[in-house]
């Protein structure tokens, strides 16, 4: 976690806003643990994890927007899913990512 405050700290001293994405909520098999985080910056700079890999691009994608618009998203992934089986999810778990702009 302290490798992102540095993150964070240096993007901001660049003058770039900054996500951040939280697993929330984990269901069956998960590739992480509910509190596992990834920070994005509007300079497209990434920085942790909320799977492995699986949907970082969607969440990426997201992080993008909440920066966009000023505004918090819950994403939910799980194998039933289209969009996750799409961005790789078949784990045979569901998440739930929270996404907002960091103020």
């Amino acid at each position: 976690m302290h490798e992102m405050i540095d993150e964070i700290d240096a993007w901001l001293a660049r003058g770039e806003r900054v996500a951040v994405a939280t697993v929330v909520k984990t269901m069956g098999s998960s590739p992480r643990l509910v509190g596992a985080k990834m920070i994005v910056s509007s300079g497209g700079s990434m920085a942790g994890s909320v799977s492995g890999g699986c949907i970082e691009g969607v969440v990426f994608g997201a992080c993008q927007k909440a920066l966009q618009t000023g505004e918090a998203r819950l994403l939910h992934f799980g194998v039933a899913d289209e969009e996750a089986w799409e961005v790789g999810l078949a784990c045979g778990g569901e998440i739930d990512v929270f996404v907002e702009p960091l103020r």
